[in-house]
């Protein structure tokens, strides 16, 4: 039993780690970029984590269950989605600054409902690596179930603490200099087209 112990902190750590990788910080940080206080920045994190974990536990234990591996050209597809996401999170992004009216972009259940379906969006992509990760590091329905629900809880953690951080500046920004908050965000909106355009030619070239 105590050989369990290292096991589930290997997947609490990694699941953090996991949730800085740049794809999902760029996504992220459109929302964090337009949020008026930090708590929204904070929730937008947790958010996409529950939906990132929600989606590796149905898809990971149901493959896990039928021993089966998500195809490789599939799961390219998948991954691709990711870009044309950021690509639109950034577009959606850009065009927020042209207008005047921005407060329904910090309501609560519009931040709820989009920062979890992007966790859900990067979930699929990464099942097939959760699914790989998770048959090479342990045996049985339950330690599996235990080390993606680990993992997800990490990536929680991870991107809980990363959007806080990160909506400082913007937060405060906002409170004291629009324009320079509102240049902030379209510099944030731009990396994420740039990146997302990136990420799609990237696994485009590998299918």
């Amino acid at each position: 039993m105590g050989a369990i112990w290292p096991v589930l902190l290997f997947g609490l750590l990694l699941g953090m780690k996991h949730a800085t990788e740049p794809d999902h910080v760029i996504a992220v940080s459109t929302i964090v970029s337009r949020t008026k206080k930090l708590s929204l920045s904070s929730l937008a994190g947790m958010f996409w984590g529950i939906g990132h974990t929600l989606t590796l536990l149905v898809v990971g234990m149901v493959m896990i269950a039928f021993e089966r591996q998500i195809p490789e050209q599939v799961a390219s597809y998948l991954e691709m989605t990711v870009g044309v996401m950021i690509v639109i999170l950034g577009i959606a992004s850009f065009r927020s600054t042209m207008s005047m009216d921005h407060h329904h972009h910090d309501d609560i259940h519009h931040l709820h409902i989009k920062s979890t379906l992007i966790g859900i969006i990067h979930g699929l992509a990464g099942s097939a690596g959760m699914v790989l990760l998770t048959m090479t590091t342990v045996k049985g329905t339950w330690m599996a179930l235990s080390f993606i629900l680990i993992f997800g809880l990490g990536t929680v953690i991870g991107m809980m603490l990363f959007t806080t951080f990160l909506g400082v500046p913007f937060v405060w920004m906002k409170a004291r200099q629009q324009a320079m908050n509102q240049w902030m965000v379209k510099t944030v909106s731009l990396i994420s087209i740039a990146y997302g355009v990136y990420y799609i030619y990237h696994i485009a070239t590998e299918i």
